[in-house]
């Protein structure tokens, strides 16, 4: 049996070619492969590396640049070269390498900018583990968007990516370095936020300057590849979120055996800022899935179930589980599930104390109250939209179209008090 921690340790190297040629019928993209020069952790000498291994340890991986050929399919004209990201990444922009990157490193970064295009006009952090995230947060300051964000999922978190739409300040920086946290991605660093998060040996600290003008990245597509087992490939248009302001949305109504029926109440101003952060951050979830946000964070989120109404569940759970976790951890100094093991071996103190965390955490509803539910596709039955009615949810967003959507307006409009519904008009798949 191979040795795993000696695995996790090894650089497996590649044998990919460092170039590739894509022919779309008479137009030919050119990437070139990324690769990086780093001194050797035993014997300082220079050697050239490119990605530090794949999905799991025992993969090699490589990492392209798209560096020529401008690709227009059916009048759509995809992405074009010179507008790098994750793939423009060089030495340069590795202010600290750490155990420098792996496939799942890359690809979290590449997921958190996906979200982070669409939260451009203020503070926003995401942090991305295993590429779906676990927090995403607005703030007056980007410090306070971090904090909301951590504390949206301070146990998923432990080991993520967090990149930023802001400059990394000193405040900021010192509350990255209080995480334990394997990528930090942003803009810019000010003077001697470095310093502080390089007490952090192995944390990889990467300037993307780009991510600046993440903006105009919203519209721009580019060809998306899913290889299959046999060899064959399928290839898709990238997705693009339609929705940039509460004019995109449309309140629910639909027509079901001639009878029309049509949502009694809308959205207020602050439910419409939740739900256009919310369906921001659908775009870089895996599906199904189902979230709350609320004030500009997430409070739960539901990632890749095969039904939706259990993916609303789970979500409701994360919500109460993480909520119960930042109670225990602000109260107490210490994880819930600690707390949760110490009152199960029979430590009196402790019962009593998760008795009132969880009290608490019940009579709360987990913040969930007032929040959004964002689902990235319509519900094929009321009983998802119930599940969210019953937390207490303000609002409902989806992209409509089911058999069924009157079922789920009459849920709303039966709520004491009536909830919002409106309709996005188109879905938000990941997979």
């Amino acid at each position: 049996m191979a040795d795993m921690k000696q695995m996790y340790k090894t650089i497996i190297g590649d044998h990919f070619p460092s170039e590739m040629r894509i022919s779309f019928g008479d137009t030919t993209l050119l990437y070139r492969k990324r690769t990086w020069t780093f001194p050797n952790e035993k014997t300082g000498q220079l050697e050239e590396r490119g990605v530090r291994y794949g999905e799991n340890p025992d993969q090699e991986a490589a990492l392209y640049e798209l560096v020529n050929g401008n690709l227009v399919l059916g009048g759509c004209a995809y992405i074009e070269p010179g507008l790098g990201l994750v793939s423009a990444i060089d030495e340069k922009a590795m202010l600290q390498s750490g155990k420098h990157p792996g496939k799942i490193n890359l690809t979290d970064i590449d997921n958190s900018l996906n979200i982070l295009k669409f939260l451009m006009t203020k503070p926003a952090a995401v942090i991305v583990k295993h590429n779906n995230p676990c927090g995403v947060a607005y703030g007056d300051t980007m410090e306070k968007a971090f904090t909301r964000a951590l504390r949206a999922d301070r146990v998923a978190a432990f080991g993520g990516c967090v990149s930023v739409n802001r400059p990394v300040d000193k405040a900021l920086a010192e509350a990255l370095a209080a995480q334990y946290l394997e990528v930090v991605c942003a803009p810019g660093f000010e003077e001697g936020a470095v310093n502080i998060l390089a007490r952090k040996k192995n944390l990889r600290i990467i300037e993307i300057r780009r991510i600046e003008q993440l903006a105009m990245y919203w519209d721009k597509r580019f060809v998306d590849f899913k290889s299959l087992i046999d060899g064959g490939i399928i290839l898709q248009q990238s997705p693009v979120n339609r929705i940039k302001t509460k004019a995109d949305l449309k309140p629910a109504e639909c027509e079901y055996q001639g009878k029309v029926y049509k949502i009694k109440r809308l959205p207020t101003e602050k439910e419409y800022e939740d739900i256009i952060f919310g369906w921001a951050v659908e775009q870089g979830i895996t599906s199904n899935s189902v979230i709350y946000v609320k004030d500009g964070v997430t409070v739960g989120i539901g990632t890749g179930e095969q039904d939706r109404v259990g993916v609303a569940e789970i979500a409701v759970y994360k919500a109460y589980t993480k909520y119960a976790d930042i109670l225990c951890y602000d109260r107490l100094g210490i994880p819930y599930k600690e707390l949760e093991l110490k009152a199960e071996k029979g430590d009196k103190a402790a019962q009593e104390q998760k008795q009132e965390i969880d009290e608490q955490t019940r009579k709360d509803r987990a913040g969930l109250p007032g929040s959004v539910m964002v689902s990235d596709a319509f519900f094929p039955f009321r009983d998802g939209v119930d599940v969210g009615i019953r937390q207490g949810v303000g609002a409902i967003v989806h992209p409509g179209g089911s058999l069924r959507d009157w079922e789920a307006i009459e849920a709303c409009n039966e709520a004491n008090p009536p909830v919002a519904m409106v309709f996005t008009g188109q879905r938000a798949f990941k997979h």
